[in-house]
């Protein structure tokens, strides 16, 4: 099963994909669309929609997770990052797949098994599980990736259908 996972945001949006099988779990990208701040808002989410809806063609997730706003002290921030999110939202509806919308204590929990836990800690169990050095990747595509294996997890755990 390959997740994508999404950190929205409209100046740095991570994106994270993960591949679960057999068990095992494998990064297949990650990294960051960035978008000027020089340009209006519509060019910056039309930037991002067109950036998310490659990822998807080229990577044809089976799901998307996009993670929740949780809590903003900054207003314009919590705009930014909710309208990069409904785009990140349209892109994985026009594309039919399924979405999970975790919040980042959910995140966090999945990952480390702890719901409080630091930027340091998801960081390094996300190198841990997918097996591979961290080092250079920007911490929202960390955070993607986290995302990703948060719902790759989620989806293990689901039941069948069972056919017969």
């Amino acid at each position: 099963m390959i997740t994508l996972g999404i950190d929205p945001g409209t100046a740095l949006c991570g994106f994270g994909v993960v591949e679960a099988s057999s068990g095992r779990l494998k990064m297949v990208d990650a990294g960051v669309i960035r978008t000027m701040s020089n340009d209006s808002d519509a060019v910056r989410l039309s930037q991002l929609h067109a950036a998310l809806s490659e990822l998807v063609r080229t990577h044809h997730p089976e799901r998307v997770a996009i993670e929740r706003l949780f809590f903003q002290r900054n207003v314009q921030t919590a705009m930014a990052v909710g309208q990069a999110r409904g785009v990140a939202l349209l892109v994985a509806a026009d594309a039919g797949v399924p979405i999970d919308e975790p919040t980042p204590n959910e995140v966090k929990q999945s990952v480390c098994g702890n719901g409080a836990a630091d930027k340091r800690q998801v960081a390094t169990m996300v190198g841990r599980l997918l097996g591979v050095s961290l080092a250079g990747i920007p911490d929202d595509a960390t955070d993607a990736l986290a995302v990703a294996i948060g719902c790759a997890y989620r989806a293990a755990a689901e039941p069948r259908a069972v056919i017969g």
